[in-house]
């Protein structure tokens, strides 16, 4: 295989045995979008389960039905793309960009180049923390730790801290971009298409919102709101995080940014109590942000050579 230019490899992915064409792909992603959503609706509505009792019990089933969903995708990814016949182990799981190499490249490149994004998110904090210093002084300082330590503590226990960035991300990540990806590729589109593409199913998976929205009795026409607003976020996370999973052939790289970005929602683009600072900061790191965009994901990072691979990203540590 040649050598790379770009997002990729220029020759179609080197999967002994992918037989998958286009429409076949697409339909495989449409339908692991929909079983994603389905599974989590199975208990109650195929099974005809009582409702959970509690919001822990809730998240509890849905973190099941989940892992579920994830699985299923994956077994039907390796079926259709007959990764057995890699022969190794380890190969077969890099066909998902589970990779044991490079691993410290691919969690903490993409964090840098993530929170260039909320350098304003990070001087709004800052300018908040430093007006608790000034008002209360040294206290403050023992109070930050003590809370510290009691917020790790309730984050622990807290069931939405393992939705929000332990069992979304990684079962999310692992169907709509580990499975999904390969698929396309295999199905002979462009990396550049598929950056585009594959975030169509991340978001359909969201539609659900709207009718769990609606169920809490909210109005129609807000539920579309903040489903839309939900929609267009999670497209352009998908952009991005397809571009990662394609650059860096590791699926560590976009679940860590998946995770820091639930952890720090949208981005402050202003705030009145910054006096500019934020909205300055903002410019400043976003402008970053796609200067070193592709630099900070030049496969080179990532793998030790490009070429000679016989995984779909075209990049392998292999010597």
């Amino acid at each position: 295989m040649a050598t790379p230019a770009g997002l990729g490899p220029a020759s179609p992915p080197a999967i002994p045995g992918a037989a998958a064409v286009a429409p076949a792909a697409v339909a495989a992603c449409a339908a692991m979008a929909v079983s994603y959503v389905a599974f989590l609706y199975a208990p109650t509505v195929v099974l005809r389960l009582p409702p959970p009792t509690s919001l822990r019990a809730f998240l509890h089933r849905r973190f099941a039905c989940a892992a579920v969903a994830s699985t299923a995708s994956a077994l039907a990814t390796a079926a259709l793309l007959r990764v057995w016949s890699l022969g190794d182990f380890a190969d077969m799981l890099a066909v998902f960009g589970v990779r044991k190499d490079h691993l410290l490249q691919a969690v903490v490149i993409p964090l840098l180049l993530t929170s260039l994004v909320y350098a304003g998110s990070f001087v709004n904090r800052l300018w908040l923390l430093a007006s608790s210093w000034g008002r209360d002084g040294d206290e403050v300082g023992v109070s930050c730790a003590q809370r510290l330590v009691l917020w790790i503590q309730a984050a622990v226990d807290d069931v939405m801290v393992w939705r929000n960035y332990v069992v979304a991300p990684f079962t999310e990540e692992l169907v709509f971009r580990a499975c999904m990806i390969p698929l396309l590729l295999c199905g002979g589109f462009k990396m550049s298409t598929i950056i585009f593409l594959s975030p169509v199913f991340f978001s359909l998976a969201h539609l659900n919102h709207l009718f769990e929205l609606q169920q809490q009795g909210c109005n129609f026409m807000r539920s579309l709101l903040i489903v839309g607003v939900q929609l267009g976020y999670t497209v352009i996370f998908g952009w991005y995080a397809a571009f990662l999973f394609i650059r860096t052939g590791n699926l560590l790289s976009p679940i860590v940014a998946h995770v820091f970005c639930n952890m720090m929602g949208l981005p402050v683009f202003s705030s009145p109590r910054t006096k500019g600072v934020a909205s300055v900061a903002f410019l400043a790191g976003s402008i970053c942000f796609f200067w070193l965009l592709f630099p900070a994901t030049s496969p080179e990072l990532y793998n030790t050579r490009l070429d000679r691979c016989r995984c779909w990203h075209g990049f392998c540590n292999w010597k």
